[in-house]
């Protein structure tokens, strides 16, 4: 494992657990976390729908769509970020 990769993991962690308890402080938590996770998957979608033309994509999986759909446009951008690393 790259020494790059735990501090990564730990960060997404911390920041997962801030929006989650910023979701649940709202006075509607369903309709917060179902806002929130939306966009997320939307970036996904466009990004996998655009892959013919832009030769990027992320593979759908249940790791990816759960880090999209907690952390976000910034998760798919983390996951594009990742992959072009690796």
């Amino acid at each position: 494992m790259e020494n790059w990769i735990i501090p990564v993991i730990c960060a997404s962690v911390m920041l997962a657990l801030i929006i989650i308890q910023l979701i649940m402080r709202s006075k509607h938590p369903i309709r917060s976390a179902f806002l929130s996770l939306l966009p997320g998957i939307i970036a996904l979608a466009c990004v996998n729908l655009t892959a013919s033309f832009t030769s990027v994509s992320v593979p759908v999986s249940p790791l990816t769509l759960s880090v999209s759909a907690v952390l976000g446009i910034p998760g798919v951008i983390g996951l594009l970020v990742i992959q072009r690393i690796l």
